[in-house]
């Protein structure tokens, strides 16, 4: 399986798109590396860059884009509301698939070595990748900026990683590392006053805020060091600023833990010292992209607190974050453009679940074998799992039982995910009768090709099996919830239920006809033996399900 790294170079230059294009040029230059994002800020002076790859080719990108973010940008010229001290500023590399921290850490390194001398720029390592403890905070290195850099150099405690200890007036010095995503963050208040942001980016932040006496001097603890009261938000770093582009204060965070303190709660928290201090919070601000799952528990926290069902389809749970959060207030907030997931998805890997209902009736009475059964199975399994989440959801929602919202809601979630992985099972059946077909297709002419197609053959043969046998589980799991809400749920939906639980045997009943079919002939014995005993148990255990369902159906009618 391939290994993805991220990385979110940030440029000091944001105000001029034909500089920052010839800086991303250089990366769309890379073969194997897919540019996602590129988040220019006027205010800030600043261009936030997402790229992936394999780390060959990510390392490649990065170092011609830093290559020519020197040669493109004068930071003797640069202003900016946000902190920085080079042309690329910084450089983190982000572990995405099937690479640890470690090995991203050590890519780091190889990227700060090819730069530093190479390049005349000072580089220092910073997170995972750093030399020494010291230096794992951005903020601790960036201390003095670009202005104090020159001065900074001459300090034998901050010679540079690599790359000279010299004063590169025109590109600055490169911080480059490894880390956790992070999140930056920005949340709008209805202030011009800078003081008052801080105020509430004190109160926010993990470090908190010094504390002052009646003179307004630091009190000092027994060490000598400034007493601090600890902000509300582990693992979150914040400021205030003015952004004069949009005449606004805003807070500024980068959450870089998001176990820690998710999106939701900096920005409830946010909304709670702004409320305390006479202030509002408007809406707010993501720069660069965002992870799916950020969204999508954004959205079931505010309907939770709204005391309504989170079993709602993905679209809806990330819709509702957007419009809480306010992302769309300073510009549109597109989630297919925004959102890591999304940018990745390859529409080949799942062509049949995102046709239209008729597209996809057509195409399953084309002369084409597929879709076949097992992927109308599946389908029909989704079905099932969301007429029972839907009883969920209008039980919730039903006047009178406001006190059972919680119930419903649990089992509306349990059915999204049922119907979203019986949906995956549409497009994977098929994609296991391809596997078949392409194994088929293989040479034959010498024993070592005729042992290749066997082997690819029999791999295919065996997925084709496991593939109606999972759709069969994921169905008469379904059953649970559909049973549950032909029981308690909405009366008035119950024969809902029912139709639910008649989708759900014909998918067990349809999926298991492709599991016998598939392990008709293959050579494992023991194996197809296992299978067809479990298919079969899962077979009556289904008509037990539909028979008690519909009794439960029938009595209420």
């Amino acid at each position: 399986m391939k290994q993805l790294i991220e990385c979110v170079p940030n440029f000091s230059e944001g105000r001029d798109p034909s500089v920052i294009k010839q800086i991303t040029d250089e990366i769309e230059a890379v073969e194997g590396v897919q540019l996602l994002n590129v988040d220019p800020g006027k205010a800030t002076n600043r261009t936030v860059v997402t790229f992936v790859g394999e780390p060959v080719a990510v390392i490649e990108a990065a170092f011609r884009a830093i290559k020519k973010a020197a040669e493109v940008i004068d930071m003797s010229k640069h202003t900016g509301e946000h902190p920085r001290m080079g042309a690329t500023d910084v450089c983190p590399l982000v572990p995405i698939a099937h690479i640890s921290m470690e090995e991203t850490a050590e890519w780091a390194k190889r990227l700060a070595e090819k730069v530093g001398d190479p390049l005349s720029i000072p580089v220092f390592l910073y997170e995972a990748a750093a030399t020494r403890p010291e230096r794992r905070n951005l903020a601790t290195i960036r201390a003095g900026e670009y202005e104090g850099l020159k001065e900074k150099l001459k300090n034998p405690d901050w010679q540079p990683d690599f790359g000279p200890a010299e004063f590169n007036a025109r590109a600055g010095a490169t911080v480059i590392g490894a880390r956790d995503f992070l999140v930056a963050y920005n949340v709008n208040l209805n202030t011009t006053s800078v003081r008052r942001a801080n105020s509430v980016a004190f109160d926010v932040r993990e470090q908190g805020r010094i504390v002052l006496d009646e003179k307004g001097k630091k009190v000092l603890d027994e060490s000598g060091e400034p007493k601090r009261i600890v902000g509300a938000c582990q693992s979150v770093k914040g400021i205030g600023w003015f952004i004069e582009e949009y005449g606004i204060a805003q807070v500024s965070m980068n959450l870089t833990n998001l176990r820690d303190t998710p999106l939701h709660i900096a920005f409830e928290e946010c909304c709670k010292s702004a409320d305390r201090r006479g202030l509002r919070v408007t809406g707010s601000e993501l720069v660069g992209l965002v992870p799916k799952q950020v969204l999508i528990d954004a959205g079931k926290y505010f309907l939770k607190k709204q005391k309504r069902s989170a079993g709602v389809s993905e679209a809806e749970l990330i819709k509702i974050a957007v419009k809480t959060f306010g992302l769309d207030e300073l510009s549109p907030f597109d989630p297919k453009q925004r959102v890591i997931e999304y940018l990745l998805e390859d529409d080949k890997n799942a062509p049949l679940s995102k046709m239209s209902l008729k597209i996809f009736a057509d195409e399953t009475a084309s002369e084409s074998p597929a879709p076949g059964g097992g992927s109308i199975a599946a389908y029909v399994g989704s079905l099932g799992a969301s007429l029972a989440t839907m009883v969920a959801n209008l039980s919730s929602h039903k006047k009178g039982w406001d006190d059972r919202w919680e119930t419903f809601s649990e089992v509306a979630e349990e059915g999204q995910r049922l119907k979203d992985a019986l949906l995956h099972k549409v497009d994977e059946d098929t994609m296991a009768f391809n596997a078949i077909m392409s194994a088929m297709s293989l040479p034959k002419a010498t024993d070592n090709e005729k042992k290749a197609r066997k082997e690819a053959l029999n791999a295919a043969t065996k997925l084709a099996i496991e593939v109606p046998l999972s759709t069969m589980r994921l169905a008469l799991e379904s059953f649970n919830i559909i049973q549950r809400m032909a029981d308690i749920g909405n009366p008035n939906s119950v024969s809902d239920a029912g139709v639910g639980a008649l989708c759900a045997r014909a998918a067990v009943r349809g999926a298991y006809l492709n599991v016998k079919i598939n392990a008709s002939g293959f050579e494992e014995k023991d194996y197809v033996e296992t299978v067809l005993a479990e298919a079969n148990d899962m077979i009556l255990q289904a008509e037990r399900w539909e028979s008690d369902v519909l009794k439960i159906v029938e009595s209420k009618l």
